[in-house]
């Protein structure tokens, strides 16, 4: 099973280091809120989209509250990728405050 983190490790690795943040939610719960500078890669897409993910940054995954996120790092982790899922996702990281932000963005897939 992939290694889980929290939120507030999260915000801290955004500080010091350029986490690729990966969000497999569907595309309209990205919209409705994502952690800042999150990527959307829908958990359905993530086979064929695993080339756009980078290899030489860290890979964090993201959902709404864990679940997903876990089972796209375990896969990742079956193909060969370091990934960390973020345990209590998007919800957890609003419930302490954290910003998000709302509407596709930049990082939208």
């Amino acid at each position: 099973m992939a290694e889980e983190i929290d939120v507030r490790t999260l915000a801290a690795l955004t500080e010091t280091e350029e986490p690729f943040i990966l969000d497999v939610r569907r595309p309209e719960e990205y919209v409705e809120a994502h952690v800042p500078g999150a990527r959307l890669v829908p958990l359905d897409e993530l086979p064929a989209r695993l080339q756009e993910l980078p290899s030489e940054r860290p890979l964090v995954v993201i959902c709404a509250s864990g679940g997903r996120s876990l089972q796209a790092a375990d896969w990742l982790a079956a193909h060969g990728r370091e990934a960390v899922s973020v345990a209590g996702g998007t919800r957890a990281w609003a419930e302490v405050g954290l910003p998000v932000h709302r509407g596709s963005g930049c990082c939208s897939g």
